[in-house]
């Protein structure tokens, strides 16, 4: 298989203009660390997993083991991941701790990675 060639600049131009708007926009270091940080959240199947079925209905740890056929323990483990990262919040009945996503933001990054791979 070919790897595909990035195009480089043929001449050393600098275009100042763009390089200025771009520069006064640019998120502080920090801000991208942590956007980095959230980004790799999803790099885990698992978490993905987990992820999408919250999407789709609120459940417990018991719940969503059965579902992705996996032992509680690593799916406490990936949910504390997801909370860490506030994608997943909780609320407890009883003695039953349910997960959901923590808001539509979530909802909306999940939407446009599907939409954007389907393509």
């Amino acid at each position: 298989m070919e790897k595909s060639k990035i195009e480089k600049c043929k001449n050393k131009v600098i275009h100042q203009e763009a390089v200025d708007k771009v520069s006064k926009e640019l998120p502080i270091d920090e801000e991208l660390f942590e956007l980095s940080d959230l980004f790799k959240v999803f790099g885990d199947t698992t978490r993905i997993k987990i992820l999408f079925a919250l999407w789709r209905q609120e459940m417990c740890v018991c719940d969503i083991a059965a579902l992705l056929d996996m032992n509680q323990s690593a799916i406490s483990h990936q949910l504390k991941v997801l909370k860490g990262a506030k994608l997943v919040k909780f609320r407890r009945a009883g003695k039953v701790v349910y997960y959901s996503l923590a808001d539509r933001h979530v909802e909306q990054i999940f939407m446009q990675g599907l939409e954007h791979i389907r393509e």
